[in-house]
């Protein structure tokens, strides 16, 4: 936890918010401005939630939003503030936290709330705030609620686990011989039966068979870097000792790399394509695999006459892995009363009753009675990869690591250039140590 000197540093910070609030505001959107960071929430009872969810993701956030405002004193129980996704939301949380004026929850990515409990921004979460709104421990996908778990203390509720996953083109694939009867992909475990699937969709296209976004896209690449080197078995942690350590196993990390050029040499990987470039050419049938984040449902939906499907990464190595964050709730360090916790608790608890409108979204509910439910099984082609949340892989902890991250930008940058065959995988190896050094060697800022 954080030492003395943090705090009088945290407490200068907090004489910063208060002169630059207005700044700090500059690229969020609420109703009405500012309230819970600085002044005064205009309304006592009302509860403050900050979140970073746009496009889809935040349309139906508001949806349960809605739905908690509804049942708990209309629309003046709540202020729901968005802000800019990725570190520009973190630092607004943080220096918020240290200025004594943060949101009653706040979303954090899984894999950033680690930090900030390090850095002493998060108040743990007790059995018994779980037990005031009818919630436990063995409620949640144990993979996500065992990762969230920081010195033996609840530090955040997973709200869904979001994987990499595997889009296909159905017809693509289907005059590649790879569908079964009832229009699923045929199980495509093992490199070699992949492998033999990238060489018959190929025929089909002419050309490429599956698509990474890898042109001014970092955190795709490390995704699906990861994805394949937590399938080997026996691998290290690529960070360790919180960051401060690089230890990568360099023969799976050139093993996978070395993979991925051999496939964008035979043609069947793209050597270059930008995020939407990469998911265009499997919606137009130019590919047939897609590899990216669930959240891409949506997109792949809007497209008219599109026919996909959606499953795990293939396991190609020694055991299933997909890399994987998940979005969860948090309580901001603050001084509460037990009606202000219950009242955080009721929340999130509600939010969670909501999981089958979130589900929709593409992300694999947390929560078990959503996730085990009749509904959720119904759902296609969402159920088709819920088992991917079963082993998932998060991200090593690191106070500059994580979803929309330092690491992710600098390692993802290489990985990239690593796919383009613009660099060996050695020479990526040597410069994302040679980039990542700042960072080991320096101390949580936090």
């Amino acid at each position: 936890m954080a030492t003395a000197n943090a705090f009088s540093r945290r407490a200068f910070l907090g004489g910063a918010l208060a002169a630059a609030g207005t700044v700090a505001l500059a690229g969020c959107a609420t109703s009405p401005i500012g309230a819970g960071l600085v002044g005064s929430p205009l309304n006592p009872d009302q509860l403050i939630f900050w979140n970073l969810f746009g496009g889809g993701d935040g349309s139906r956030m508001q949806t349960m939003e809605a739905g908690y405002e509804k049942q708990h004193g209309g629309s003046g129980a709540l202020q729901a503030t968005v802000f800019a996704w990725g570190n520009p939301y973190y630092s607004k949380l943080t220096l918020a936290t240290v200025g004594n004026k943060p949101p009653d929850v706040a979303v954090a990515h899984l894999t950033r709330a680690k930090p900030l409990w390090d850095g002493g921004i998060l108040d743990p979460i007790t059995e018994a705030d779980l037990a005031s709104v009818g919630l436990s421990s063995t409620d949640f996908n144990q993979a996500s609620w065992d990762a969230q778990k920081t010195d033996g203390k609840n530090i955040a509720i997973p709200l869904d686990t979001h994987p990499l996953v595997m889009f296909f083109n159905s017809d693509v694939v289907g005059k590649a011989g790879l569908l079964d009867s009832d229009g699923k992909l045929k199980d495509l475990t093992g490199l070699d039966a992949f492998e033999s699937a990238l060489a018959a969709i190929a025929k089909v296209t002419g050309g490429t068979a599956i698509t990474v976004g890898n042109v001014n896209e970092n955190a795709t690449p490390w995704r699906v870097f990861t994805t394949l080197y937590h399938q080997i078995n026996g691998v290290s942690p690529f960070l360790s000792d919180n960051g401060a350590k690089i230890s990568v196993d360099e023969d799976a990390f050139v093993k996978v790399l070395t993979k991925i050029q051999e496939w964008v040499k035979k043609g069947w990987l793209n050597k270059g394509l930008d995020y939407a470039g990469a998911q265009t050419q499997m919606f137009t049938g130019k590919a047939g695999f897609y590899l990216e984040g669930e959240w891409e449902i949506t997109t792949a939906q809007s497209i008219k006459g599109l026919k996909f499907g959606m499953v795990p990464i293939p396991n190609l190595f020694d055991k299933p892995a997909a890399q994987a964050d998940s979005h969860t709730f948090v309580l901001p360090r603050k001084d509460r009363t037990p009606e202000q916790r219950k009242q955080a608790m009721t929340f999130i608890k509600s939010m969670l009753d909501q999981s089958q409108t979130w589900a929709m979204g593409g992300h694999v509910p947390a929560y078990l009675p959503t996730l085990d439910s009749s509904a959720y099984k119904a759902l296609e082609p969402q159920a088709d990869y819920a088992s991917a949340a079963g082993y998932a892989i998060y991200d090593d902890p690191a106070w500059y690591g994580g979803s929309g991250s330092t690491f992710e930008n600098t390692v993802g940058a290489q990985l990239g250039l690593v796919q383009q065959l613009a660099v060996s995988p050695q020479g990526a190896l040597s410069a994302i140590k040679g980039q990542l050094k700042v960072y080991t060697n320096t101390p949580s800022p936090l």
